[in-house]
């Protein structure tokens, strides 16, 4: 009988199991928020991507999802909630509200959360449709896939414009 084995390397491995077990943390604020419960009912089931779990703690979470309006009032508790997130951890600005400010051009409303946190998906649209969100979601997965296997993943080493 003969005996096979398979080689790799530790970290493609661990790099595998987080593509496939996502835990995200929603933020939502607005109707961005709205279509995400869409996205995690029955009709598109986020669970085929592995990211059904969520985690409303943001030390068990490793997935942001900052959907809808932030304010600068807002500003510092995404900041705190961004910091307690363990490492590796991805942010998806969700929505044109999140990525740009949105139509709300005024003195309370942040221009984009990549003022605040580092982004690494931008979800277009008011509201965005779920499969936007999927398609998001699998852009972090190949992104996880592509990134420095060597090393921790922290706040320099981002998935870059051209991993995704």
């Amino acid at each position: 009988m003969a005996f096979g084995f398979v080689t790799t390397r530790v970290t493609d491995v661990l790099n595998w199991a987080r593509r496939y077990s996502l835990w995200p943390m929603p933020y939502g604020t607005a109707c961005c928020a709205i279509e995400f419960m869409g996205l995690i009912s029955g009709r598109f089931d986020i669970s085929r991507f592995g990211a059904e779990l969520l985690r409303f703690s943001p030390r068990q979470a490793d997935l942001l999802l900052v959907m809808g309006t932030i304010s600068y009032k807002q500003a510092p508790i995404l900041k705190r909630i961004y910091a307690q997130m363990p490492e590796p951890k991805w942010v998806v600005a969700v929505g044109a509200c999140a990525a740009s400010g949105g139509f709300y051009n005024n003195y309370h409303t942040v221009q984009g959360i990549d003022e605040l946190i580092p982004v690494d998906v931008y979800v277009p649209g008011c509201p965005p449709r779920p499969e936007q969100l999927m398609d998001a979601l699998v852009k972090i997965q190949d992104g996880i896939l592509k990134r420095d296997k060597g090393r921790i993943q922290n706040s320099e080493s981002r998935i870059q414009k051209g991993d995704i």
